[in-house]
Parts: structure tokens; C-alpha cells; sequence
């Protein structure tokens, strides 16, 4: 499980987060990440919204129900052992 760290923009805080996976869908890239290796620990759907030009990744949280919905979808069939619910 790779260890990704993310510093926010506006505080500079910066959180640790383990990516459990990474899709493609509708031509953006959505990760997979949780705080915790615990079993039922808390996950994120984050999606790339850099530009295709840019050689970093600028990353947010998917809000949007639909879309939100639809990439856990994608999340649960790769990743067999997995439950996602949606809050």
C-alpha cells in the first residue's frame, strides 16, 4: 500500500494518506486513499483536477453524489474485498 502526503494550499498542514487504488473514468483520475491501514477505517475518492499539461496532481474530494456513487461502483469491483458506504 503506497504512502502518499498531502499538503493543503490554504494551512500548509500536511496529512499522510495510503492509496488503495487508482481508476480512470470519463477521462479523469480518481484515488482511493485512507488515514488508517485499520480494517474499517475511513476512505476518500479523490479526483486529479490538474490540467493534463501539469506534472503534478492537484487533487480534491469527489462531493458530488452521483459522481460519487459511480466511481465506488468502479472502486468495489476492483478491489473484490471491499465495501463502500456512502455517508
Amino acid at each position: 500500500m503506497e504512502k502518499i502526503k498531502f499538503t493543503f494550499d490554504d494551512t500548509g498542514e500536511s496529512v499522510d494518506f495510503y492509496v488503495l487504488e487508482q481508476t480512470k473514468l470519463g477521462g479523469s483520475t480518481y484515488i482511493l486513499v485512507t488515514d488508517s491501514r485499520d480494517e474499517d477505517a475511513e476512505c476518500l475518492i479523490l479526483k486529479d483536477v490538474a490540467p493534463q499539461a501539469d506534472v503534478e496532481s492537484i487533487y480534491e474530494i469527489v462531493e458530488d453524489d452521483t459522481e460519487l456513487a459511480a466511481v465506488s461502483k468502479v472502486f468495489e469491483e476492483l478491489l473484490e474485498d471491499v465495501e463502500i458506504e456512502l455517508e
